[in-house]
């Protein structure tokens, strides 16, 4: 058995029951680490059949030792409660679903944003320093700090692991709303390895199910939800036979999910008759333009982007509009636009002023954009991609 396969798959999901079963994150979080070191030495010899059942029970039998090593009164009493404790215990409180609870619970107002979205990620999300990084566009660095930070502050103010109530849910959605869509990018273009990694991408489409029968009203939960939905019907075709990165121009659309694709264009109508459009709504409108018959309408595209732009002018939603901007007016124009972003270490921006370069036939140029997204990347995936195209060109002379 693959146990780094079983580690990203069920850490998230064992922290979060453990934190229900024992009140205790950091506990949890101890105990379910104990149990996967457990694992390195029993399973070689005789694999569960249930993973997570198995992890599950023995961290809770490992929190239990550690109590018992405890001479605390808190401890002790602790420990009593675990031991006549059922398994599952009745859940309360209007957030059912015990990963949806806990990021809920970390993405507690008093922390930064950061710091509450990173420290979600690495529990509830397995995500890494490293992948966490990436989505912020951070050195490695900021992200450990700021972990570290949260769970010092969390204690040293005594902010409590609870489960927060209907009233408190909007306050902290911004944030939750963040993970989930983080948790999908990070499945759907892995930071390292193949390109996808599925195990993360199913499970942000559930927890945005679950969110979304949660608060059914608010449009960014369900503009969220039909991203998800709308972008994981492209998958399968997102990769070739041999495993190769395809990009949209050139998918396979008969490979795409048209069952997502209805529910996900559903939702898109769902959010446009609300008219209170939000950055999650546009991104899925535009994934619905994508999707819709057999050719992107660009033009549709470029007006949506001009409204992200309204609601979220960040440099990233600037370069993908300059995509856009390419297809409509020239890749002269997309060019000026992407040459004013400042984007270090990102290697899309290289990337895409690589392809743009190329379209206006100036291949040395090119040449040397497409080494600085080689040297940035990350993904293997990717890497041989950008390694592909560039072998394609020959320098000016």
């Amino acid at each position: 058995m693959d146990l780094d396969s079983v580690y990203r798959a069920e850490y998230g999901r064992c922290v979060a029951t453990l934190t229900r079963v024992l009140g205790d994150l950091g506990l949890a979080e101890e105990a379910v680490q104990d149990a996967f070191a457990v694992a390195v030495q029993k399973w070689n010899e005789a694999p569960p059949t249930n993973p997570g059942a198995w992890i599950v029970t023995t961290a809770r039998n490992r929190a239990i030792d550690r109590l018992r090593r405890e001479s605390t009164r808190e401890a002790r009493h602790a420990q009593a409660l675990l031991l006549h404790q059922p398994d599952e215990p009745a859940e309360m409180g209007p957030v059912r679903d015990d990963q949806l609870r806990l990021i809920f619970t970390c993405c507690h107002p008093a922390l930064s944003s950061l710091a509450r979205t990173a420290l979600t990620l690495r529990l509830v999300g397995g995500l890494g320093v490293a992948e966490i990084a990436r989505a912020y566009l951070v050195p490695e660095a900021t992200v450990s700090q700021r972990i570290v930070r949260a769970k010092k502050k969390i204690r040293d103010a005594g902010i409590p692991y609870r489960v927060p109530d209907a009233a408190e849910l909007p306050e902290r959605l911004a944030s939750v709303l963040t993970v989930l869509y983080l948790i999908f990018n990070e499945g759907y273009t892995a930071t390292s390895g193949e390109l996808l990694r599925t195990d993360l991408c199913l499970e942000a489409v559930r927890l945005a199910r679950a969110l979304a029968d949660l608060m059914p009203d608010q449009p960014e939960v369900i503009g969220l939800l039909a991203l998800l939905l709308l972008t994981e019907a492209r998958r399968p075709a997102r990769v070739g036979p041999s495993g190769e990165l395809v990009v949209l121009a050139e998918q396979d659309r008969s490979l795409w999910n048209r069952q997502l694709i209805a529910e996900g264009h559903e939702l898109v109508r769902w959010c446009l008759r609300r008219d209170q459009p939000g950055p999650y709504q546009l991104h899925a409108a535009i994934n619905a333009v994508h999707t819709d018959g057999s050719a992107t309408d660009w033009k549709q595209v470029l007006a949506l982007y001009d409204q992200l732009m309204h609601h979220t002018p960040t440099p990233i939603v600037a370069l993908n509009r300059a995509v856009a901007v390419a297809e409509v007016h020239g890749p002269a124009l997309a060019l000026a636009t992407i040459d004013e972003l400042d984007l270090p270490d990102y290697h899309l921006l290289p990337a895409t002023r690589a392809d743009l370069l190329t379209r206006l036939g100036r291949a040395s140029e090119a040449i040397a954009a497409y080494d600085e997204a080689i040297a940035l990347a990350t993904n293997d995936t990717e890497r041989y991609f950008l390694e592909t195209r560039r072998a394609r060109l020959t320098p000016d002379t």
